[in-house]
């Protein structure tokens, strides 16, 4: 398992979920400082940042780029995938589709989590997972152009009514025609809604293509109460290879945070296998 740390660019999302903010140079220079492998990069659009520019950024500091987000197609433009609107839905699609070509030309795949919308009294729930699935099949499709998947991501309640739960999303992708759409497994969203992370994990299996590393609080791993030992012994069993990405808040400030992740990565990643 690989380690990677969020760097958002959107000031629309300011004061959210990731560690490092707006200095992408200098997020950059510290992930590699501190020993991390990738990092997980939310722009506010795919020309937010030169190719070359972030190119040169990850081989200076011998990075990968682990994943794209799209949530600011939600936070800053007001898209989702589920809005009454056809030509709103194409204008999500197509910005997913500008940040799948922009991730796809590093290796890496693009994040539907936010974007993915939720139920309204003009979009009943059956409409809503019909326009969400339509757009899964063809934007995973997207993405089959770079050898990559799409990854989408099941929320807590408070944040969709699409998919709450592995089992839900696996639900979900279980019902397309692609195959080329994955799970993210966020361990704070799982916290909320899961039973038991590291049985969710297992039941996920190979749909799991992705991992939010963030303790129960949202705060960096280590932080809040999760049992750490159970869930990358879970991941161990399915085969887990991908990222471990600290997708949470920066306390107490993001050095530090990007510390205390990276400390709680070696402890469990180093622990006996089970």
């Amino acid at each position: 398992m690989k380690s990677a740390i969020t760097v958002s660019l959107v000031e629309e999302a300011r004061g959210g979920p990731f560690v490092f903010w707006h200095d992408l140079p200098g997020a950059c220079a510290r992930a590699r400082a501190v020993g991390f492998d990738a990092i997980e990069l939310f722009p506010p659009g795919a020309d937010a940042v030169k190719p070359s520019e972030l190119r040169r950024l990850l081989d200076n500091h011998g990075l990968k780029l682990a994943a794209v987000g799209t949530g600011a197609g939600w936070v800053k433009h007001k898209l989702n995938l589920t809005l009454p609107d056809t030509a709103q839905r194409q204008a999500a699609k197509s910005f997913i589709r500008s940040i799948i070509d922009f991730a796809g030309a590093f290796g890496a795949p693009a994040i539907i989590g936010s974007m993915q919308g939720r139920t309204s009294p003009a979009v009943d729930r059956a409409a809503a997972q019909d326009h969400l699935r339509e757009a899964l099949n063809e934007l995973g499709e997207y993405a089959g152009q770079y050898n990559v998947p799409l990854i989408y991501e099941p929320l807590n309640r408070y944040e969709t009514d699409m998919a709450n739960t592995v089992e839900a999303g696996a639900a979900i992708l279980d019902s397309l025609s692609t195959r080329n759409v994955v799970i993210l497994a966020d361990l704070f969203h799982m916290n909320i809604e899961e039973a038991d992370i590291a049985g969710a994990l297992e039941r996920g299996g190979q749909r799991i293509g992705h991992v939010h590393f963030v303790d129960s609080n949202r705060r960096p791993a280590g932080c809040g109460h999760l049992d750490y030992l159970p869930i990358i012994a879970a991941l161990r069993r399915i085969g887990y290879t991908g990222y471990l990405s600290a997708e949470a808040f920066p306390h107490p400030n993001p050095n530090e945070a990007a510390d205390l992740t990276m400390k709680a990565y070696r402890r469990w990643t180093a622990a006996e296998k089970v």
